[in-house]
């Protein structure tokens, strides 16, 4: 197959898939990423020659060279995106045209060749056809895809790299929370930051998640669920968690999310918030919140809910927030009812249970 942004996908059938019996057994608790269907898309790019080689085939493990530029420069770029099985019986794809976009900036900012938006469509769409008895029906279960790009270029040179191979793997997951939705404690890093201005803060990359590792031990020390970073140069302004975007609730019942400054992650599940609340009347405002505003204003009661949100978990109700300045509680620690009625309202939306009135899900 040749270069270009329409390649036909060669389907190369798993020839020991995982049995129906023992699929069941694993999917009635699948948790979270840790079981894997029986397929993976790969397409593969190189300098001169555009994306060839798009295939259907057996999940197993990926050959690389120990000179392959992504181990020692870390050119890798991933997203996070869901199957759903819709209400209707059908199969549906939640904004999966939003990761596509963001998985061609994130490789720009990271110096890789972009992936066409119409060949990561039909990559995720032909993974989700392979496999598509791995989609739970349980309540809030999904199938979970991870498409991911990295620099395969065989190459010690420091520069970008001239071959990658990209790559969607699927797994089945259950509801985040096995026991519930609760508030989590938000321990606020005050020894480390996430991104810094004209960093990799808005580009969904590995490194990203693992310079928030440190914070987040920290947190665990400190008896937290999360951390929350601040932003690099004033130390003040909160940015967002290891891995989820945040909002603020106030008492007229607006909401207050942290602009995006280029060291903020655009969370497709942020921008969906922000049209949802706005289209049942909301008003949603981008501006710097800082530490000191989050404090006051929820002993004072003018902030009377936070959450934090994202792909995995879609909704995160944040209760107490500690650091080494002390603590303080959200609204009443608990689930605030706005909090409630957003999650509860973009998870009918992406399991085909309310009227999709922005055309977000597509099927398969």
């Amino acid at each position: 197959m040749s270069g270009g942004d329409n390649l036909d996908f060669e389907i190369r059938q798993n020839p020991s898939p995982v049995s129906e019996a023992e699929r069941s057994a694993l999917m009635a608790n699948p948790g979270f990423g840790r079981i894997f269907t029986d397929h993976m898309v790969t397409i593969r790019y190189a300098e001169g020659k555009g994306w060839y080689d798009a295939r259907v085939e057996a999940r197993g493990p990926i050959p690389m060279d120990p000179a392959s530029a992504v181990l020692h420069y870390g050119q890798e770029i991933f997203e996070g995106l869901k199957a759903y099985a819709l209400a209707d019986g059908g199969v549906g794809l939640f904004r999966p045209q939003a990761n596509a976009q963001r998985f061609v900036t994130s490789a720009e900012r990271m110096s890789m060749a972009t992936l066409p938006e119409g060949l990561f469509l039909g990559a995720v769409k032909e993974l989700v056809k392979a496999d598509r008895q791995w989609i739970p029906t349980s309540t809030e279960g999904s199938l979970y895809l991870r498409p991911f790009q990295y620099a395969s270029e065989a190459f010690l040179g420091v520069r970008p790299s001239q071959e990658y191979l990209f790559v969607v793997i699927a797994s089945p997951v259950g509801a985040y929370f096995a026991k519930g939705v609760k508030p989590v404690t938000i321990w606020v890093s005050s020894d480390f930051t996430r991104a810094a201005p004209g960093g990799t803060g808005a580009a969904k990359c590995g490194g990203n998640y693992a310079a928030s590792l440190a914070a987040q031990a920290q947190a665990t020390e400190h008896g937290c669920d999360q951390s929350v970073f601040l932003d690099a140069v004033e130390r003040k302004y909160i940015d967002e968690l290891g891995g989820m975007n945040i909002f603020f609730v106030l008492d007229d019942g607006s909401l207050v999310t942290p602009a995006l400054n280029g060291s903020i992650l655009p969370g497709i599940t942020r921008d969906s918030l922000i049209k949802l609340a706005e289209a049942s009347g909301r008003t949603v405002t981008e501006r710097p919140v800082s530490i000191d505003e989050w404090r006051v204003g929820s002993l004072s009661g003018r902030i009377v809910e936070a959450f934090a949100c994202g792909t995995a978990a879609v909704l995160t109700p944040i209760g107490t927030v500690r650091s080494h300045d002390g603590e303080f509680t959200v609204g009443d620690g608990g689930t605030g009812p706005i909090t409630a009625e957003l999650r509860q309202s973009l998870m009918d939306i992406q399991w085909g249970r309310a009227e999709d009135p922005f055309g977000w899900t597509v099927r398969v």
